[in-house]
């Protein structure tokens, strides 16, 4: 189907002519090198499997990775709950497609700097509070900012920025965690799977920072394309484009994301998330 397909989208296009090119990006959420190897892979994997050129496009913000969507300067977005939310808002008929097996129950991590004394518990501890600063990841990050201010908010009835003298950005996720660790700042939120990650790769120092409570689960990360793929690269793109996403198997290519597997979403999955984003002034 995938062959026949590519073949009909040549022929449209002319002999002379070569198959227009599906351009993709995601949401800077981690080092720019390690997005660099996971996002190739991709744009290998789906170059080959859908027959047309396929490129990564890297951003420098979550902000301009919603912007590159919104101007049609890419097709389809690794996004975060959050912002695949912002994007689809700005371009009618996108829509989420498939997202990691993991990310259908995604959680974010409180960690502390060891001389805080905080320690790890059911909730987050009253002293949590008192701290002299904190950080979130992106402005933008689900994970890294929006569901750690909902739980904050939650636990301790006001923003961060109402109770702790030093609240800050770091930007992303391992950001997040270099800056807790070396006492820069006393306490942050972030994304779990980059914490398991850092750990595994011995970049953790357990004796200077640790996990002092794990978030509920809520969804996350997930593609989302533009709604007008068939249009441009012919009748069936879109679920071809699909269809690619949710038959990733190569372990190495998984392993970098990391996820098990992808499963199909739609936008009905993050209402939640749209809801929330919304109950605390981050939706327009």
């Amino acid at each position: 189907m995938a062959a026949a397909g590519a073949a009909l989208l040549l022929s449209a296009c002319g002999p002379a002519e070569q198959a227009p090119t599906f351009t993709f990006t995601a949401i800077p959420d981690q080092d720019e090198s390690q997005l660099e190897k996971r996002f190739g892979q991709v744009a290998d994997y789906l170059e080959e499997t859908l027959e047309v050129p396929v490129d990564y496009v890297p951003v420098k913000s979550y902000p301009a990775a919603v912007t590159a969507f919104r101007n049609d300067q890419v097709q389809m977005a690794w996004f975060g709950g959050l912002s695949g939310v912002q994007a689809r808002r700005l371009v009618p008929g996108s829509r989420a497609v498939a997202q990691g097996e993991e990310d259908t129950a995604f959680k974010s991590y409180f960690i502390a700097h060891a001389d805080t004394g905080l320690e790890p518990g059911d909730s987050l501890p009253d002293a949590f509070a008192e701290q002299p600063s904190f950080t979130f990841g992106s402005k933008g990050s689900t994970s890294g900012r929006l569901m750690p201010e909902y739980f904050f908010r939650e636990r301790f009835g006001a923003a961060p920025q109402a109770l702790i003298d030093k609240v800050g950005f770091s930007g992303d996720h391992n950001r997040t965690l270099a800056l807790v660790q070396s006492g820069a700042y006393a306490t942050g939120a972030l994304n779990y799977k980059v914490w398991e990650r850092a750990l595994e790769d011995g970049k953790v120092d357990t004796d200077k920072v640790r996990v002092i409570w794990e978030t509920p689960p809520y969804p996350d990360y997930h593609w989302t394309v533009r709604g007008d793929l068939d249009e441009r690269f012919g009748d069936g793109f879109t679920e071809r484009v699909t269809d690619a996403l949710l038959a990733i198997d190569d372990p190495a290519l998984l392993e970098a994301f990391p996820r098990h597997r992808f499963v199909p979403a739609s936008n009905d999955d993050y209402q939640a998330i749209e809801d929330t984003a919304e109950a605390i002034g981050l939706l327009d």
